[in-house]
């Protein structure tokens, strides 16, 4: 008997089973509609699945026409590559058109409309991400031997690993992410060619490398991963500053995480794989074209020192919540007293310094700072004891 998806909620969902019927049948008997890629994978697997996708051998045009005709709006999001998009009331869908390389460079690649589903799977990077559900009675279909591959927890290449890459030096960073999240047993040969092909990582937009490193980073314990890729060379290309100190101190910190109950974070692990240097925070950053918010972050985490346990609420009054919790870690502290803490405001204004009889100025400015600073050190007291600094401080 053919193995089947499990009828979790997004099987069931009323606006899927619209789309199926507005899509219809495909040409020459085929299905007009699979799920394929993460939701299956992750569902087989009894874990929740954040998006659907849909594979058709309907061409996108004819995809946009049915789907107008039975009220659905749709997008052309990746129509160059054969992608509409569904807007669904549930979740959107992506309905990619089955395709089959003609030609890859590495980073791009030529694609033309296939019409046989095998041909579709055959370009696909891992086994366990060609796997393809009926959406009426949820049969899987296995091309490549991804049903196996998912009860071992083996994440292989589909065919030759070396050629694979060679289409999209990015599955190399691919291949270890998938590794951290499913992976139990190596696959010898994607571990002899991520090692091989390493250097090929160089020719890639940093905004992809960027990508992949950060949602690697952002697995509950990528340091074991980490450690592999630093032995086989594939670290070094992407990240040359992380050393293996650097990712037993990354394994700590996920440790101390979990031990404090924090979600994990990209930019706090990434702060951890480099030295505590704001110009090297700086250059990472750069190199890597983070957002400014991430910029200015990492810069944050990278001024971190041991110093920084002995008064927490201090040190996120200066530099934030965010930027004090990711330091606090870093250091080995407990990041207890900031949980639920609101970060207050002095309760105390310039003009009020000005009625005591103090020019309006730079001195107005100058006492305030050093009111704030009694403040800080004394954990924040209430405007009565303000006040009482602000007269010693007048008072001088």
């Amino acid at each position: 008997m053919a193995e089947a998806l499990p009828p979790v909620a997004w099987t069931r969902r009323a606006d899927l089973a619209r789309l199926v019927k507005a899509l219809g049948p495909g040409p020459d008997g085929m299905a007009g509609a699979r799920w394929v890629g993460g939701a299956v994978r992750d569902t087989l697997l009894g874990e929740s699945a954040a998006d659907v996708d849909c594979a058709t051998p309907l061409k996108p045009q004819d995809v946009i026409a049915r789907l107008d005709r039975a009220g659905i709006k749709a997008i052309p999001t990746g129509i160059e590559h054969g992608t509409v998009t569904a807007i669904l009331p549930q979740g959107h869908v992506e309905i990619t058109t089955l395709r089959r390389d003609v030609a890859t460079d590495g980073r791009r690649a030529t694609v033309e409309y296939a019409t046989r589903w095998e041909e579709d799977a055959a370009r696909r990077d891992f086994t366990i991400n060609a796997l393809y559900a009926d959406p009426v009675t949820l049969e899987i279909f296995d091309y490549f031997g991804g049903l196996d591959d998912l009860r071992e927890r083996r994440v292989r290449f589909i065919g030759d690993a070396r050629e694979r890459i060679r289409e999209d030096h990015l599955r190399i960073l691919r291949y270890y992410r998938f590794q951290a999240r499913f992976g139990a047993e190596l696959d010898a040969e994607a571990e002899a060619a991520c090692a091989e092909l390493a250097a090929t990582l160089k020719g890639l937009s940093r905004e992809r490398v960027a990508m992949e490193l950060l949602n690697l980073l952002g697995l509950p314990d990528p340091a074991a991963t980490l450690a592999r890729m630093h032995e086989n060379g594939v670290l070094g290309v992407v990240l040359p500053e992380a050393t293996r100190h650097a990712i037993e101190d990354c394994a700590m910190l996920a440790a101390i995480e979990r031990n404090q109950r924090i979600a994990p974070d990209p930019i706090r692990r990434l702060a951890a794989l480099l030295p505590p240097s704001g110009p090297v925070a700086d250059a990472v950053a750069a190199r890597l074209r983070l957002s400014k918010k991430q910029r200015d972050r990492l810069s944050c985490v990278a001024e971190r020192q041991a110093s920084d346990a002995g008064s927490p609420r201090a040190l996120a009054y200066r530099e934030g919540p965010a930027c004090a919790i990711d330091r606090l870690l870093l250091v080995g502290a407990d990041t207890g007293l900031l949980k639920g803490w609101t970060v207050p405001e002095l309760p105390l204004k310039g003009g009020e310094i000005v009625a005591r009889g103090v020019k309006a100025g730079p001195e107005v400015a100058r006492i305030l700072r050093k009111v704030e600073a009694y403040w800080v050190a004394e954990g924040f007291p209430n405007r009565d004891r303000v006040l009482v600094l602000l007269d010693a401080v007048l008072s001088d």
